[in-house]
């Protein structure tokens, strides 16, 4: 089973935008094909980004959102992750701890300073866009039946 993380704006396109690309994402989370994992501080960074105004949440879609995301992956505790290369955006980088801490397989993320990553180290993990993700899961799924 592939064990993936999910960077915030990720989970938003999950749980709020329904961006097409990520749709195979979350068809998979919820038939328990894949495993997502999630820490304190991304789940932080979840509940803080779902204030703000541009996405015109109630507070109830708020609770509903991050209540839906947080019973469907697994929390990983706090701890040390080994040797990673600095992403540029420092806010990014408990993605790469996370997913390295809990062996994930792919990282995904839209983020330009994660995806500047992909090759340039040897991370143990992918860092894909949703669309790709979306289509290794596909593939595997088949491989699996």
């Amino acid at each position: 089973m592939l064990r993936l993380v999910l960077d915030t704006n990720v989970v938003l396109d999950l749980y709020h935008w329904a961006n097409t690309d990520a749709v195979p994402i979350m068809a998979a989370l919820e038939a328990g094909q894949i495993e997502c994992f999630a820490d304190e501080r991304t789940l932080d960074e979840l509940l803080r980004v779902l204030t703000y105004p541009q996405l015109k949440m109630m507070p109830e879609m708020r609770v509903d959102r991050y209540n839906r995301y947080r019973d469907l992956v697994q929390l990983v505790q706090a701890g040390e992750a080994p040797p990673l290369p600095r992403c540029k955006d420092r806010d990014d980088q408990k993605f790469l701890e996370l997913a390295a801490r809990c062996e994930a397989d792919i990282l995904v993320s839209k983020d330009k300073a994660l995806l500047r990553l992909r090759g340039r180290t040897t991370l143990g993990f992918q860092i894909l866009q949703p669309a790709a993700a979306s289509a290794l899961i596909a593939s595997v799924s088949v491989v699996d039946k």
